[in-house]
């Protein structure tokens, strides 16, 4: 086929063809820029995993400032409430309710993380929430501040946490999804162990209520390393979830998806086994303590306390890299393997001191489970958009198996001796750890890396 020349083609003189740019010559040179630009590696502020420099700074400080906030509402409430005149039934009373609200407040907390579309302005909130809590306890502790703040602060906190758990999977990506929760959990220890020390001495030479000023005060560097993280690398609807349909019953209801998940299910049985053996073992470890080093055992349980924090700090980092490399399944018996070694040697240590020691067992299983939890819950639900649904439905089940701990150590120790309770709890460890064994799949998917 012959193509027409222009009838009306102009000739160029020679000089106004020199200053003519030659047209073959860009169009030649136009992609070959192009194609440099886009294969120019990030700038140096970027990881490995295509994560910013101030995302992820970012991300780390928030995940500190965020244990630091927390820590203000441990121990120290009712060393506040007590200092305030407050019989021990109103301080149990005030308790109970937070811990309701945190139990039963989960499920809803993941189900509306799904639902924002912002995990960033989801995790603000929540922020913000914690801080007004902390700032009216310290204003007005009468009995219904303090119940409405107790229940706002619970509220918040079943939203905070899968919100952190969403924008670090939606940061990285599921192939170092173990790797960033890991370095979560290892922040979060360090914030945890900085704002005891930081809060104790503020109570110590200020006054008790200074700790909830201070509490109050953390919004402010909590919300600057939240802003600190760019919205646009979050990408939650893609990273966290596989990019395929969802399936027909996720679609129709959360609650639906969540109970023909075997699986799932699966896991959640074997975390309830879990906080039923391990959540009692620290207090009746304080009891111990307290009847047979009575002059030290305030600095003796504060150390069974830092001891653990410090084994998370460091250890939490590999357990990530570890879970990547190896699988969930190797790291989760590790874990689960801890807790009834943990419990036979309490049973058979009269050494206050050893006592302490053997906490290093809690810091394994708790850098194993800071990092797993999340972590099989996205494998789990991969495709399905429910993560921060059945996140906040296994922390349903931890915390069923936390309140009846206490409950089953204390008969056991009443009746039989603290020997025979830490028997008990060693004994329901061991079979938390044979359920994992038996039941529990390997969730990693090589192919979806």
């Amino acid at each position: 086929m012959t193509v027409a020349r222009p009838k009306d083609r102009r000739v160029i003189p020679p000089r106004e063809a020199q200053r003519q740019p030659r047209l073959d010559h860009e169009i030649r040179a136009r992609p070959v820029r192009l194609r440099e630009a886009a294969v120019e590696p990030a700038p140096a502020a970027s990881g490995a995993d295509g994560l910013s420099r101030a995302s992820r700074r970012g991300l780390d400080l928030f995940a500190f400032f965020v244990a630091n906030l927390q820590t203000g509402f441990g121990p120290f409430l009712a060393v506040y409430f007590t200092q305030s005149k407050w019989t021990q039934s109103d301080i149990g009373f005030a308790l109970t309710v937070g811990s309701l609200v945190s139990l039963l407040g989960q499920v809803p907390g993941g189900a509306f993380v799904d639902a924002m579309r912002s995990k960033r302005f989801a995790a603000g909130v929540s922020v913000a929430a914690i801080s007004a809590s902390a700032l009216a306890l310290a204003l007005w502790p009468n009995f219904l501040i303090v119940l409405l703040a107790m229940a706002v602060h619970s509220a918040a906190s079943c939203i905070l946490t899968p919100a952190i758990a969403a924008i670090s999977i939606g940061l990285v990506g599921h192939a170092h999804a173990g790797e960033r929760l890991g370095r979560n959990a290892s922040f979060q220890a360090m914030g945890n162990a900085v704002a005891a020390a930081g809060m104790g001495a503020c109570g110590y030479y200020l006054s008790n209520d200074a700790v909830f000023y201070l509490t109050a005060a953390l919004v402010v560097p909590t919300i600057m390393a939240l802003s600190a993280i760019r919205a646009e690398e979050i990408d939650a609807g893609v990273r966290t979830q596989e990019p395929e349909a969802r399936p027909a019953d996720a679609a129709s209801g959360g609650v639906r998806a969540l109970l023909t998940n075997r699986a799932l299910l699966s896991f959640a049985a074997c975390m309830t086994l879990f906080f039923l053996a391990n959540a009692a073992m620290l207090p009746l470890v304080g009891s111990v303590l307290t009847l047979r080093a009575s002059e030290t055992a305030t600095a003796l349980v504060a150390a069974c306390i830092m001891v653990p924090q410090a084994v998370l700090a460091v250890l939490a980092p590999a357990v990530g890299r570890a879970a990547e490399r190896f699988g969930r399944y190797p790291v989760l018996l590790a874990g689960f393997a801890a807790l009834p070694i943990r419990g036979l040697l309490f049973a058979y240590t009269d050494n206050p001191y050893l006592l302490v020691a053997i906490q290093v067992f809690d810091g394994v299983s708790a850098a194993v489970l800071g990092v797993m939890v999340p972590l099989v819950v996205s494998d789990l639900t991969r495709g399905t958009g429910r993560f921060n649904l059945a996140l906040g439905a296994v922390g349903t089940a931890m915390g069923i198996g936390a309140a009846l701990s206490t409950s089953l150590a204390g008969i056991l120790a009443d009746r039989l001796g603290s020997h025979t309770a830490f028997l008990g709890l060693a004994v329901v460890g061991a079979a938390a750890f044979a359920l994992v064994a038996l039941i529990m799949p390997e969730t990693r998917r090589e192919a979806a890396r």
